[in-house]
């Protein structure tokens, strides 16, 4: 994507350039086109409230155009050979990474966050192709004999079908890489809508799917304001087999109904409310970094971010302490600038909600150790905060806070923790610091999540089944288990001849 000017000399595109490179209309079979209402919406850069783009705005008709070419589509592309699915995500792999810098500038620019951290969610991204371009071809089944001897059992796995995928703001080319990667390399046709918000990344994903060689009508997509209006028509068609949704328990619930109707096959990787727990033989400094890790990600935007802060009270003022300082040192700025740690939230109503949050917990008796605001000036900034002393009765114990705030709660024994820990209807992902094996493996098995951070801050990765469990949704994505929720289990009985 690097140009060059007439005097021999390459110069950098700027991001509205790299922009202006994507399709921003509706892909449907094939094509690229205007919505049949006409509408568009507009993009909002976070950092200064900027408009960056212009996108289609779908409706139900498009929805139903959508579906309609993911069921045309499906029987030839649930026939094609392991190797050329296969080969397509991995060109497409080829082509993010060969495009890394760019893609992250534009993720910055519609989403936030720093550079760096843009350009590890691409490689993040790019690896689930990577991934899953290596599972395609390894689909297996069984053959076994009926225990009478009498029959054949040959099992086999074929393609659920046309998917339904629906995708979240906060990781915007992570999550579409995470859910189209599987189905293609299973042989299911799509239809997708990523978030209002962050519509760009996904929009230059399927430019990048295209040029893999992704053929018409297996990927479509519908951008939108008026999710229902697109979705409920997906999920009412009769033509989609399948719904993998990554978003809020709320939105959940409602697509969980929907799926009912039509008994469709559901993923749904739903709200978090992580515990980050500190035993009193902790490494500080490990703890620290972890905490870092699991909080500060994404500026804690992310389901897998901690929440609840749980520390030994003959460690909490240490950890507090040091905690606090390393949140003090990160530079909060515009996420396209050289230095900046901390960028803005996506929205001005995501910082509301999470300023409510901190002066709750403060009238509740908190102490703020840092941070606490938010910075004058443009764009939806919120400093890094670090609050001691929360009492449990405070709203952010039993929220989620997409936003960067720690909050530190002292605890006594073993048992006392995990009750705190568990108390709660989601179940993601729950990290622990102790190094005592022993409690180690019991405290992680009594943690009611579907994750656990072991003395580590970070547990995703495209190897590994990520999901969790109560309120947290339902199936995996990424790993083995990846794959097999969009693969369906096919048994046929053969009589065998006996002597």
């Amino acid at each position: 994507m690097t140009q060059t000017v007439t005097a021999g000399q390459a110069y950098e595109a700027s991001v509205g350039e790299l922009i202006g490179r994507i399709n921003t209309g509706l892909l449907i079979d094939g094509q690229w086109q205007c919505p049949a209402s006409g509408k568009t919406f507009e993009v909002l850069n976070p950092a200064t409230g900027e408009v960056i783009a212009t996108v289609a705005d779908g409706g139900p008709e498009d929805a139903r155009r959508a579906i309609e070419a993911a069921g045309r589509a499906q029987k030839a592309w649930g026939r094609t050979a392991p190797r050329e699915r296969s080969g397509i995500l991995r060109r497409a792999y080829d082509l993010i990474m060969a495009r890394q810098h760019e893609l992250a500038r534009v993720m910055t620019a519609e989403m936030g966050k720093p550079l760096a951290e843009a350009a590890g969610e691409v490689a993040y991204a790019a690896e689930f192709f990577r991934w899953f371009s290596e599972e395609a071809v390894r689909i297996g089944g069984d053959h076994t004999i009926t225990g009478d001897g009498r029959n054949r059992i040959l099992v086999s796995q074929e393609p659920v079908g046309p998917c339904v995928l629906v995708t979240p703001w906060n990781f915007p080319l992570a999550m579409g890489t995470r859910k189209i990667g599987p189905a293609v390399a299973a042989g299911c046709t799509m239809v997708f809508k990523p978030a209002e918000l962050t519509p760009l990344s996904s929009l230059a994903l399927a430019g990048i799917l295209e040029e893999a060689g992704l053929p018409d009508g297996v990927l479509n997509i519908v951008t939108t304001t008026d999710a229902g209006s697109v979705v409920e028509p997906w999920m009412d068609s009769g033509i989609a087999r399948k719904v993998s949704f990554t978003g809020s328990t709320e939105v959940g619930r409602v697509l969980l109904a929907q799926a009912a109707r039509n008994i469709m096959r559901s993923s749904m990787e739903l709200g978090g409310n992580a515990p980050f727990i500190v035993f009193a033989d902790a490494d500080l400094d490990k703890a620290v970094q972890g905490a870092m890790i699991a909080k500060m990600r994404n500026m804690g935007e992310a389901c897998t971010a901690a929440n609840r802060f749980f520390v030994h009270h003959s460690v909490a003022a240490e950890f507090g302490r040091r905690l606090a300082a390393a949140m003090a040192a990160l530079r909060v700025g515009d996420g396209a600038r050289s230095g900046t740690d901390v960028g803005p939230l996506v929205e001005e109503k995501a910082r509301t909600k999470v300023q409510s949050l901190v002066d709750d917990a403060v009238r509740r008796g908190a102490t703020v150790m840092t941070g606490g605001s938010a910075p004058a000036g443009p764009g939806f900034f919120y400093t890094p905060t670090v609050l001691a002393q929360v009492s449990p009765d405070s709203d952010l114990m039993s929220t989620e806070i997409f936003g960067p705030v720690a909050a530190i709660v002292e605890f006594d024994d073993d048992e006392d923790v995990i009750r705190l820990a568990n108390n709660t209807p989601w179940g993601l992902v729950g990290y622990l610091f102790t190094q005592d094996v022993d409690r180690a493996m019991r405290v992680s098995e009594e943690l009611e999540v579907g994750m656990v951070g072991l003395n580590t801050g970070l547990v995703s990765n495209p190897a590994a089944p990520f999901g969790g469990v109560k309120q947290s949704g339902l199936g995996r994505e990424g790993g083995r288990a990846g794959i097999e929720e969009f693969l369906e289990t096919k048994y046929l009985a053969i009589p065998r001849a006996l002597a």
